[in-house]
């Protein structure tokens, strides 16, 4: 799979994303997943030896490791596709502000019991939906990586095309469709072959 093929990585995340309960479910959890990852991060060690950002009056924007990852996801959508990355990337910045602005306030002592609830919850929710709703593991199990990078991209891509009719390229939609179609039914042969 093209690390920068768009249609590719999402055929792959959208094999284990077609039902459509389990797609709004995803849609709730996935960014206050990555949010709050980026909550915990703000306690990570600056990267440069005089990093704070003054922001409003407040020294909390620290470039340190969630500041590098939101750079690398935010890049990583940019590269994808420019005009939903780009909305992508400004969420990403959305996100680690918030976030460093909230650890800042909440200190590490209560932001990791804020962390622990909310991944617990997202996390349980994103299960339920695909046990109860898809019937499929999720794509985390086979490609770990690929599902936490692809993921908070994926439900933006799925929310502008449901709401605005959004495609990357003309298309688009039609040949993923067509390759989850074929990862779903050659999924399901193999799941048949083991029951009998």
């Amino acid at each position: 799979m093209g690390l920068f093929d768009l249609e590719e990585q999402f055929a792959f995340y959208g094999a284990y994303h077609s039902n459509p309960v389990n797609i709004l479910i995803h849609m709730i959890f996935v960014w206050p997943i990555a949010f709050t990852a980026l909550l915990l991060s703000y306690f990570t060690p600056p990267l440069f030896h005089h990093s704070p950002i003054e922001l409003w009056g407040q020294n909390y924007l620290v470039l340190n490791y969630g500041f590098l990852f939101t750079v690398i996801y935010a890049l990583y959508y940019v590269s994808l596709d420019r005009k939903a990355g780009s909305l992508a990337a400004f969420l990403c910045f959305i996100c680690w502000v918030g976030s460093s602005a909230l650890a800042q306030r909440l200190g590490f002592s209560l932001a990791w019991k804020v962390v622990l609830a909310s991944q617990l919850l997202c996390w349980t929710g994103q299960f339920i939906g695909h046990g109860a709703f898809e019937k499929r593991a999720p794509a985390l199990l086979d490609n770990l990586p690929q599902a936490f990078v692809m993921a908070p991209f994926f439900v933006l891509l799925e929310a502008l095309q449901s709401t605005f009719g959004y495609e990357p390229y003309p298309g688009f939609h039609v040949a993923v469709k067509a390759k989850v179609d074929a990862e779903t039914k050659e999924w399901k042969d193999k799941k048949q072959k083991k029951i009998s």
